[in-house]
């Protein structure tokens, strides 16, 4: 008979043989910087995340660096919004003036900045509009001069979130005119039209003011084109691609491992994050032992990178 049982006798053995792990080293941790906030806002439906002032940020940065994350992702809460997200490409927009603080004090800290109109538009949507549908090719512009204003600020990354066809290309272009060709492309290319983005659009005060964003992001039933979407971001230009949601996607995760040689990273989204949070509040999980164990599920489908809220409460219990 055999004995698989022998390898598992103690945690020591356990660990000896374990074929996957995880590590600090491969998280980014999304933190929110808000323009009107005056001291941190603690997001009601995403426990324990905060909308940051600028004055307050670098007190969560110094926990990222404490606790050896990989890195950061920055969105912006602008204190205006209009029609044609303008706050997503100001040079003093508030992202951009908090790439520059974190950078004179922590200039080592990687720092992943999202390109999307959404937490900009006075409508909510990814784009510019005509009448009232996402207009693709108008956008793209815009989503270019945006992230080379990003990059200008010292962004070490550029993550475009909108999911217009054709972007990667067009911002990959962009930045090599502008001086920025090392600056790499980490692309939402998988990127699902989900119902666990709710808590995210309260914290970031993005929820589209009519219709949805179904158009342009992906249906959840469709893995072979998520395939296509990810192969032309590569073609485009693209250095990492991501899939989000990530833990009722890692069918997808596993076959774009699979498929393609580039760092695949995952985006452990709000809405799996509030839902581990309310069910530990109630007592009916152990927060610790499910997120551990979510984490694993990402990197065990193929993610090398996690996108994740979780990312500062993981780090000190794999100290344990």
């Amino acid at each position: 008979m055999k004995r698989f049982r022998r390898l598992r006798k103690t945690e020591s053995l356990r660990r000896l043989v374990r074929e996957t792990t995880v590590s600090p080293a491969d998280f980014i941790y999304p933190i929110f910087v808000s323009e009107t906030a005056k001291k941190p806002e603690e997001i009601p439906s995403m426990p324990g995340i905060y909308r940051w002032p600028l004055e307050c940020v670098l007190e969560e940065i110094s926990r990222v660096r404490d606790a050896k994350i990989g890195g950061i992702m920055l969105f912006g809460i602008p204190a205006e919004k209009d029609e044609v997200g303008s706050g997503a490409y100001d040079d003093e927009g508030i992202v951009q003036r908090a790439i520059r603080l974190i950078k004179r004090e922590f200039p080592d800290i990687v720092i992943a900045a999202d390109v999307c109109l959404c937490e900009y538009t006075s409508h909510g949507h990814c784009g510019l509009l005509k009448g009232t549908e996402v207009d693709n090719d108008s956008t793209l512009p815009l989503l270019a001069k945006a992230a080379v204003s990003l990059a200008k600020a010292g962004a070490d990354i550029i993550a475009p979130s909108d999911m217009m066809d054709g972007r990667i290309g067009y911002i990959r272009s962009a930045l090599d005119e502008c001086g920025f060709s090392d600056v790499p492309i980490m692309a939402y290319s998988a990127k699902f039209a989900s119902c666990y983005y709710s808590p995210f659009r309260d914290a970031a005060d993005s929820a589209p003011a009519f219709g949805d964003r179904r158009s342009y992001q992906m249906d959840g039933a469709n893995p072979r084109e998520a395939m296509r979407e990810i192969e032309e971001d590569i073609e485009e230009g693209a250095d990492i691609v991501m899939v989000k949601p990530a833990l009722a996607y890692l069918d997808v995760v596993h076959r774009a491992a699979e498929q393609f040689s580039l760092p695949l990273a995952v985006y452990n989204v709000s809405g799996e994050y509030s839902m581990v949070k309310s069910a530990a509040e109630l007592g009916r999980i152990d927060e610790k032992a499910v997120v551990l164990e979510n984490l694993t599920a990402f990197k065990r489908a193929g993610a090398d990178i996690i996108i994740t809220y979780h990312a500062l409460d993981a780090a000190a219990w794999l100290k344990d």
